[in-house]
């Protein structure tokens, strides 16, 4: 029998993040921040842009290792047995992600990663592509969207609960400039899976679209 496998798919500030952890938590099994991920390598492999040769990629990705350990909001991404911190959660790090993901070269490697692990054991998988891509055979699938401008209030209150700066102006042009990069890439394009659940967050709390998508998992586990 697989394992359980739930994706969580859409733009950023949607609340993927806090949804898929609440999510795993509610079923007992591992979270999985594709997001982190990518985040990960634009650190390791930074600088890095078109014209950054492939082969030079492929050299830095060489023997990289992903690994998952516990449950819910407990669960801990490690790279090469060693947890990920907070310095991958920088606005310059998700859009250097966001550039790194059009290269299929890093999108092949995370996804033969991302998919070892699916194999494994039963987790939830947050990302762009989790539905369409990786998991495509995935138990339960759903995408989450809302307005720019929504998302942008949001990660300027998530700022300013951190004691951050937050030019709501600045956050909006990139979530903007995000959105058009993820959604037109030639190599896996942020969109719907044919059989997800698409869910509007716009108009809807945390505790709204957790029961949603609680309501449509329970009847099957």
């Amino acid at each position: 029998m697989k394992p359980l496998v739930v994706t969580i798919d859409g733009p950023a500030g949607v609340g993927k993040t806090t949804l898929a952890k609440r999510v795993a938590q509610a079923l007992g099994v591992a979270y999985l921040d594709t997001g982190a991920m990518f985040r990960v390598l634009a650190l390791r492999l930074s600088p890095v842009d078109a014209d950054t040769p492939s082969g030079e990629i492929a050299a830095a990705l060489s023997g990289l290792d992903f690994s998952l350990r516990g449950v819910g909001a407990d669960t801990a991404l490690l790279a090469d047995g060693a947890p990920v911190g907070d310095e991958i959660r920088t606005e310059a790090v998700a859009y250097a992600a966001s550039t790194l993901a059009t290269r299929p070269e890093v999108r092949a490697f995370l996804r033969a990663a991302q998919q070892r692990l699916g194999r494994d054991i039963e987790l939830v998988a947050e990302g762009r592509d989790m539905g369409t891509v990786i998991f495509p055979g995935a138990a339960h699938k759903f995408f989450l969207d809302a307005t720019a401008q929504v998302r942008a209030a949001r990660r300027v209150e998530q700022l300013a609960a951190m004691g951050k700066p937050a030019d709501h102006a600045a956050i909006l042009a990139d979530i903007t400039r995000r959105d058009a990069q993820d959604r037109t890439r030639a190599e896996a394009p942020l969109r719907p899976a044919p059989d997800a659940v698409v869910i509007d967050t716009s108009d809807l709390d945390i505790d709204g679209v957790f029961a949603r998508i609680m309501a449509t998992i329970a009847p099957s586990v």
